[in-house]
Parts: C-alpha cells; structure tokens; sequence
C-alpha cells in the first residue's frame, strides 16, 4: 500500500510497498480516500523540540490520526464493508492507504456526502468536544481568550461562541490567521507579533481579563501569556502540545490567582466522533468546513508537510487526497 514515513527531520519519503495492517477481532479495516494533517505531526516532520532526540525514520504513517476512507474489512458486527466512516486509527498510523481502527473512534459520514474531504474538520472537532468536556466547567455568559489560531484554535473560537461564550478573544503572530478567526466570529482579535497581549486582553476587557483561556499553541511564550490573562479563579485550558519537556510557566502567579489548570490528549476523543461529525453536517459547525485548506494529491505530501510547517497563507488544515 501507499504510505509516509519520516526517514529523517525533513525528509518524507513515498513509500508503495508498505505492509496492509489487518483487523482484529471488533476492528474494521478503512481504505483511506483523505487524510487531514494536525499541527502535533509537525514536530515528527521538522525534528524540532522533543521530537529532536527521537530515533529515525520514524514508523511507517506516524503519527497521521485524521482519516476518511471506506470501510474494506470489517470484524466488527455493527460495521459493515462499504460505509463511509470519518476514522481514528489504531496506534495513529494514519499517513497510509489503509488503516485499523476501532469503536468508537469512527463516525459513519452520508454516502452521498457532497464533499468527504471538508468532513475531515470533524476530528479536531472531537478533541475540542471532549477537551471542553473535561473542563467541568461551563462557558456560557464568560468571556474567553483562544491564544494560537491555527486549525486547532480556530475550532475552539468558533465552539466557544457556539455554546453561550459572553466574549471570545483570538490570539496569534500571523495575521493571516486572524483574518480567518474574524470569520469565525471571534470578537476581537489581538496581532501578538504587534501588540503586548496581556496588555491588550486587559484593554478589551476594560481590566476584568478572562475567565477561560485555551492555550492552542503549546509554545512557552503562548503559554505564559495565556496565565496572564486569566482573572482571579478563572481557569486555563492548556491544549497545545508542548514543544519541550520542561519550559517556563509563570507557577507563582497562576498559584496566588488560584487558577484552575486542565489539559487534555490522547484517543478519548473517539467518544465524540459521531456528535462531531454530525454537527459539521450540520448548520452548528458546518462553517467549520471552510477551513479543510488545501487540498493536495498524495503525490505532492512533501510540499503539503512544508506549507504546513511554514505556515504559508491560507495552510489551515492541510489535507492529502489518496
């Protein structure tokens, strides 16, 4: 089958001979028709932070996770062969012709879908669902913050304002990107290559500063701004993977305001998929679509990997057509 793999920091290599993986026993096997690339594959791409002291090349289709195909095998009773699925696969494999997956990391999409590919949004979309979810908190009538707009943040400002946020403010250095986070209604934006941002979130919210701050960047500087712009017992959502093991966080201050500290990752978002998936479908986050942008054949994966990790204008949610 036709895969990716990194064989080096850089360095994608095309691989037509990889081995097909089989299902197990309450799995299903998708053939892959798109799949979508995340930020958290671009540090396996560049080598840079943690990603630095890992060995290469790294697995065959690491660490893909954003898959829409059609079900070609199935053992599992409730999924039959043929079905158009929205697919998180098994060990996050997914820079490949074919995947494994399991229940209930996959969403059945309609077969006459007019346009699969925008439906890829549908899995980002599941890891804000459940990354709010652990929250425990509810954000509606509070103003929020969603510091780094890339694909990830952009979902975030457009959830936020979906369920009841009073104010959502967008944080980034590329003003490209908030260009785009006004078109997901966020209600101010802030220009971090240009302006102090604790200084301009204290200014937008007349001194109150935020209740919920997402930190979409994962970056120790997006970090720190993020905790400082949080009010007295308000709560930081710290989302963004982290590009190195130990980086500086402002401790004393976020411990003195009691703020409220969550993070969220791994496959659980699987659980979400299908409330996801139905919800681009429809009028709540079918705007989200816009966003699936470019869309690029397999054959041109190593130019696909470079827009993204460049952040070339437009490059939000890069996505490769097998």
């Amino acid at each position: 089958m036709r895969a990716i793999q990194f064989t080096e920091p850089m360095n994608v290599a095309m691989l037509t001979g990889a081995p097909i993986p089989e299902p197990a026993e309450g799995e299903v096997q998708v053939k892959c028709t798109y799949v979508g690339m995340c930020g958290s594959n671009m540090g396996q791409y560049t080598g840079e932070g943690l990603w630095g002291k890992m060995p290469y090349p790294v697995p065959i289709g690491n660490a893909g996770h954003e898959n829409i195909g059609y079900i070609s095998k199935s053992r599992h009773p409730q999924w039959k062969e043929g079905a158009l699925v929205l697919a998180q696969p098994e060990g996050y494999y997914g820079f490949a012709e074919y995947i494994v997956c399991r229940p209930p990391a996959i969403a059945l999409l309609p077969q006459d879908a007019p346009d699969p590919c925008s439906l890829i949004i549908a899995q980002p979309l599941a890891t804000v669902l459940r990354a709010l979810s652990c929250t425990q908190d509810t954000v509606i009538n509070k103003t929020c913050a969603v510091v780094g707009q890339g694909s990830m943040g952009l979902v975030f400002t457009h959830t936020l304002r979906l369920m009841g946020a009073r104010k959502v403010i967008a944080v980034d250095l590329i003003d490209w990107r908030l260009q785009w986070s006004k078109r997901f209604h966020a209600d101010a934006v802030v220009d971090a290559s240009k302006e102090d941002v604790v200084a301009a979130v204290k200014e937008i919210t007349e001194g109150r500063m935020c209740d919920f701050v997402v930190d979409a960047a994962g970056k120790e500087k997006s970090l720190q701004s993020a905790a400082f712009c949080i009010k007295k017992f308000g709560r930081l959502l710290m989302f963004g993977m982290p590009h190195y093991d130990m980086q500086q966080f402002p401790w004393y201050h976020v411990f003195r305001a009691n703020i409220q500290i969550n993070t969220c990752v791994g496959p659980e978002c699987g659980d979400y998929f299908q409330t996801a998936a139905d919800m681009v479908l429809d009028d709540r986050a079918s705007i989200l679509t816009g966003i699936v942008t470019p869309r690029m054949p397999w054959d041109k994966a190593p130019e696909a990997f470079e827009l993204y990790a460049t952040h070339a204008k437009d490059a939000i949610k890069v996505t490769l057509e097998l």
